[in-house]
């Protein structure tokens, strides 16, 4: 499981011969969730509504990087980093 991005204790996965549609996954402590790319709704998953607000701003800046990580996944190519939240 490529971790792609790591900010503020919260590490962004993206896993290989996933299912659609095109996801990322997000840990922070016990909590997981996965956030659809397109919305970026959590369609699997919970985490605290801190967390939350700050992957999904993480993810609105760099939605088109995850994007192409999840086609290179697709390939069974691996990830590339994205920055994280500063």
């Amino acid at each position: 499981m490529p971790t792609i991005s790591r900010f503020f204790g919260i590490a962004i996965e993206m896993f290989w011969r996933e299912h659609n549609p095109p996801h990322f996954h997000a840990t922070y402590a016990e909590d997981e969730a996965v956030f659809e790319i397109a919305s970026l709704d959590i369609i699997r998953g919970h985490l605290p509504h801190r967390a939350r607000a700050l992957v999904t701003e993480w993810a609105e800046l760099h939605r088109e990087a995850l994007l192409e990580n999840w086609e290179l996944c697709s390939q069974l190519k691996p990830p590339n980093p994205v920055p994280p939240l500063e």
